[in-house]
């Protein structure tokens, strides 16, 4: 399984990829560190041109450069190729605002970012235990 990370933080993205690997060896953790590297990715544009590769689930930070999150959401959703992969924000916003926007563009889940490690390593594990054990995603 692909996943896709779209974080800025790099203390944060550490985090992640050792949580993944720990619960799921067998997940790719992709990173693109903003919006408009995440929608190359995604299109499978510029560097990423030809690739087979896309991505079955997509953890989306909100607080990024170039393309923040919320743009990125809507650019994903409005897209009839990328619409279909399960989006979870995974932020440190928890401002009423944010959930409403990302809910009312079609997110699947939003998830408030924790801080520590054992944080990261719980979201991994339920990430795998549903998104990617039970739940039946599209090809």
């Amino acid at each position: 399984m692909d996943i896709l990370l779209v974080e800025d933080n790099p203390g944060d993205v550490r985090l992640a990829q050792e949580a993944f690997s720990r619960s799921n060896s067998s997940v790719n953790l992709h990173v693109a560190y903003d919006g408009e590297m995440a929608m190359s990715f995604l299109r499978r544009e510029g560097d990423h041109l030809g690739w087979v590769l896309r991505a079955h689930l997509i953890l989306l930070d909100l607080n990024l450069p170039k393309m923040d999150g919320r743009e990125t959401l809507a650019q994903i959703k409005k897209d009839e190729n990328l619409k279909v992969i399960r989006t979870i924000i995974l932020t440190s916003s928890d401002a009423d605002p944010d959930i409403r926007y990302c809910y009312q563009n079609h997110a699947d889940c939003y998830v408030r970012k924790p801080t520590e490690w054992d944080g990261f390593d719980l979201i991994a594990k339920h990430v795998n235990d549903l998104w990617l054990g039970m739940a039946l995603l599209p090809n």
